[in-house]
């Protein structure tokens, strides 16, 4: 027999008739699959054979008989119609056990009949599947190829599964024909790690299929997820939210990559291939504040079951160490928390500038005694000293004294700060403090500049009444 085929019987004389040989019992049937109550993906005990169900098409073969041979479709209520005999059910029966089933049928009315079953069509797949990937429910999988859909398949068609998926713990839930259900473990970890195929389980018509939430986040296996062919697609946008210490908090759609070129305004949304990752999201919120605390950034995640799950990364580590898997993937409905810092160390202050998930420029309003005042443009932290040289630095009316730092506060307030002005000092919180986004830089006149701007305001008056006086052709304009 070729393959997807199967027959049962003994060869024998049969009555010309075709009346049964009441002498001579007929065979018995093979013995069902017994079911395990659980086993693991890739054992010989997980490779059971395909069994028939609602939709087969086969073709049924008696030997020497051909008027009982057909081609025919396994009926809705699972059974075959066979000529003669009636229909014989033949759901969750592997084609042997379905050819000794009609072997026994017909044996009601044949000496020892010899049947052959071969699979034409196999049935479209309901499979349902559920837990952390993108479109939980059931699917009807076509089946084009001899080949049965793999749990990686499925993990496509139904939108690829999440960063919160356990892979190691993928359970396939198999209903059994006279027995309780057959429980698979899937570990696709393993098949990702060794691209072993026995892995990657094959799956049955009436399957479930569930992917359990991990407990706790693996920041290096989620960059192993994230690189697997069964994840969501790389430039699906994910609507995320932003809070805490960026320029633009609030919900965001974060697709690709960004880059934030200005403080306050929102990352570009080219897409770019790549799946997003917190600093993606920081660029999109306009990036961080001066006072964002990157060493304890924490990402609160909604699982499919509607539990939290909280993780934290440290950016820190990405830009100091060039630690990749702190800039984690993320996943629809994550809030990435962006905490103050308790205490600022101005060391570093400029690397974090520096940092992709940093705007590029901040607005500087720098007032004044200056050569080009105005606002300017400068990277985030620039020390107030060479935010005025931005500016053009001083002109001759300036005073060398000090200057005044005007800041608008988060919770609406202002605040003053009167700073003596050292072109010599490094970045200090009290002598050239790093400046932040909309600061206004106020730089005073001399004390000779405002004792002349006095006498001037006095002296323009009395000097244009003297000069009307002075020509004798205006005094005697005065009087018509």
């Amino acid at each position: 027999m070729g393959a997807g085929s199967s027959a049962l019987g003994q060869p024998a004389n049969l009555e010309q008739d075709g009346a049964a040989d009441r002498s001579n019992p007929a065979p018995a049937a093979v013995p069902l699959s017994t079911s395990l109550d659980r086993i693991q993906a890739g054992s010989p005990a997980a490779d059971t054979t395909y069994t028939l169900g609602s939709g087969d098409q086969v073709r049924i073969e008696v030997f020497r008989i051909p008027q009982y041979s057909a081609e025919t479709t396994v009926l809705a209520d699972g059974t075959l119609s066979l000529v003669q005999v009636g229909n014989v059910n033949v759901t969750g029966l592997t084609l042997e056990q379905a050819a000794a089933a009609i072997s026994q049928r017909y044996a009601s009315i044949l000496r020892r009949p010899i049947v052959s079953l071969t699979l034409l069509t196999p049935r479209p797949l309901t499979i349902g599947i559920a837990g952390e990937v993108k479109r939980p429910g059931a699917y009807s999988i076509a089946r084009d190829t001899p080949q049965f859909p793999t749990v990686t398949e499925l993990l496509k068609t139904a939108g690829g599964v999440q960063q919160s998926a356990d892979l190691r713990n993928i359970q396939v839930r198999r209903p059994q024909r006279q027995a309780g259900d057959q429980i698979i473990n899937v570990n696709l970890m393993q098949f990702l790690q060794t691209g072993e195929l026995r892995y990657d389980f094959q799956l049955r018509d009436g399957d479930t299929v569930y992917v359990p939430t991990t407990i706790a986040a693996n920041l290096a296996e989620s960059r192993q997820i994230a690189a697997a062919s069964f994840t969501p697609t790389e430039d699906a946008p994910i609507n995320i939210a932003v809070v805490g210490e960026v320029y633009r908090p609030g919900p965001h759609t974060v697709t690709g990559t960004a880059r934030t070129t200005e403080a306050g305004l929102p990352g570009d949304s080219t897409r770019y291939g790549l799946m997003p990752t917190i600093t993606r999201a920081l660029q999109v919120a306009g990036g961080i504040t001066p006072t964002a605390d990157i060493r304890q950034v924490q990402v609160r995640r909604i699982t499919q079951s509607g539990a939290e799950q909280l993780f934290s990364v440290d950016l820190w580590k990405l830009l100091h160490d060039g630690d990749l898997n702190q800039d984690a993937f993320l996943q629809d409905r994550d809030t990435v928390v962006v905490p103050t810092a308790t205490r600022i160390d101005l060391s570093e202050a400029n690397q974090i500038a520096a940092a992709s998930f940093s705007p590029d420029q901040i607005r500087v309003n720098v007032v004044g005694e200056l050569v080009r005042p105005g606002v300017v443009e400068v990277p985030p932290n620039t020390p107030l000293n060479q935010a005025i040289l931005a500016a053009g630095g001083l002109n001759n009316r300036a005073s060398r004294r000090s200057v005044q730092l005007i800041r608008l506060n988060l919770n609406g307030s202002v605040s003053r700060q009167d700073i003596d002005l050292d072109f010599a000092e490094g970045v200090s919180e009290s002598a050239n403090p790093p400046l932040r986004n909309n600061d206004v830089v106020v730089v005073r006149r001399s004390e000779l500049a405002a004792v002349s701007d006095v006498l001037e305001a006095v002296a323009n008056p009395l000097t244009r009444f003297l000069t009307l006086f002075a020509s004798p052709v205006s005094l005697i304009n005065l009087f018509p």
